[in-house]
């Protein structure tokens, strides 16, 4: 895979609307959910493509055990699907673009 390739698979994204972001990672994208846990600023990158997720955690030095496991409810059917999240918290946060 090309840089540009890899950068194009491995990029993530962020929506105003919950919804928005909930059926972008229900398509097998990678959505990035920005919240406060605890006083401390954190997100989860969230999708139903494990493989993915894999591969952006090992793109920026995540241990494949901090992946989590969480199935969601599609907002379009209301069923539930697999999906999986990284807590990004500290040097695993994105900086705001």
């Amino acid at each position: 895979m090309t840089p540009e390739a890899l950068d194009d698979y491995l990029a993530y994204f962020e929506f105003p609307r919950r919804r928005d972001g909930m059926i972008h990672a229900m398509s097998g994208g990678l959505w990035l959910h920005r919240h406060v846990w605890k006083g401390t600023a954190m997100a989860h990158l969230v999708s139903t493509d494990r493989v993915r997720l894999l591969a952006y955690g090992d793109h920026v030095g995540l241990p494949e055990s901090r992946l989590q496991y969480k199935p969601l409810k599609d907002p379009r059917s209301g069923s539930r699907r697999e999906a999986w999240h990284w807590d990004l918290v500290g040097r695993f946060l994105p900086p705001r673009r």
